[in-house]
């Protein structure tokens, strides 16, 4: 059977960004929990122009580089940024396709949170792998839910490391850096615990919520979702690195390069002990802060300019997205860094 590798990746950073002095100044926190607990030393906030499909399609032209592939070859192009794009009720891939040229592409987009570019994958990989005629398809992300982060709300506080920034990776039949297996765990019980109140169905928008706030993120009931979420992130997050690295004929020992989503520096300290993960086989992304399904995508391309992603590296993916999900990929690396 044929296999799926990624050709090439891409990603767009805003040069503006914002450091942990002035997050502090808008949370009211001390400036050493911003850098030393939430683990921000910096990240890019969006520019006038930066809206989600420019961002993405920055990211694809960068993709498409790497690879050196003609828009024209992609078969189908999969939008995996955020719900929030430059329109309310709207499809971005087809605005990307029309960009950069893939004329031949159809399109859809799918959201799966922050674990999107790796669900992604396993849907790109087992589309070429079930449909003859699907050689190439480009995954696409813009994101920008910093926009929904209010700094004065001290139930938010874990998402003040949320920026803006876009990222594409470029998937072909049989190419040389393999999609392995896949691991994804959702608990719905967990899907109204972060939300942004105002402007769904449920609460049409007034002029009274703005005023109140509602159209940022909030938490309904911090506690009962620490608690909750204490319970099972860790195990979740864990676990599906581990069947990923199993299902793909590997252990966790074997991880060369761990390519996680940014967290709480104690989080991410938890994770890599959890597996025996050598801090030298990740990068935290404290200048970057948390860019949603871009994560791994950017931790990929900072590890490949680095040299800390080598030829014949196993590379694994992972992510946890509100609703909650948690998902991991692995990725058998056989090119020399950036090509």
């Amino acid at each position: 059977m044929d296999k799926a590798g990624i050709a090439g990746i891409g990603v767009y950073i805003p040069n503006n960004f914002w450091t942990s002095k002035e997050i502090a100044k808008k949370s009211g926190l001390p400036e050493w929990v911003v850098k030393d607990k939430l683990g921000i030393v910096r990240k890019p906030m969006p520019g006038p122009d930066d809206h989600p499909s420019v961002m993405g399609t920055k990211a694809a032209v960068e993709a498409l580089k790497m690879a050196n592939c003609d828009p024209l070859d992609i078969d189908v192009l999969i939008w995996n940024g955020s719900q929030y794009k430059d329109y309310p009720i709207w499809l971005a891939g087809t605005k990307v396709a029309n960009n950069i040229g893939a004329t031949k592409a159809w399109s859809f987009d799918m959201e799966a949170e922050c674990g999107s570019m790796i669900v992604g994958m396993k849907l790109a990989k087992d589309m070429i792998r079930a449909d003859s005629k699907i050689n190439t398809v480009l995954l696409v992300s813009g994101y920008r839910n910093c926009d929904f982060v209010n700094y004065s709300n001290p139930k938010t506080r874990f998402l003040n490391d949320i920026g803006a920034g876009g990222a594409a990776m470029i998937i072909k039949r049989n190419a040389p850096n393999e999609i392995l297996e896949s691991s994804v765990i959702t608990d719905g019980s967990f899907s109204e615990d972060v939300v942004v109140p105002m402007g769904g169905s449920k609460e049409p928008w007034t002029c009274e919520g703005l005023k109140a706030g509602r159209q940022y993120l909030d938490v309904p009931a911090p506690e009962s979702m620490k608690e909750r979420l204490d319970a099972v992130s860790m195990d979740n997050f864990i676990g599906v690195i581990k069947e990923s690295t199993q299902l793909s004929g590997y252990s966790v020992s074997d991880i060369d390069y761990l390519a996680i989503l940014h967290m709480k520096r104690s989080a991410h300290e938890t994770v890599i002990n959890g597996l025996k993960i050598s801090p030298e086989k990740t990068i935290y992304l404290e200048n970057y802060g948390h860019l949603g399904q871009n994560d791994q995508v950017l931790s990929m391309y900072l590890a490949l300019k680095s040299g800390k992603i080598k030829k014949g590296d196993l590379v694994v993916t992972v992510g946890a997205g509100i609703g909650y999900i948690w998902a991991a990929t692995s990725i058998l690396w056989m090119q020399e860094g950036l090509k």
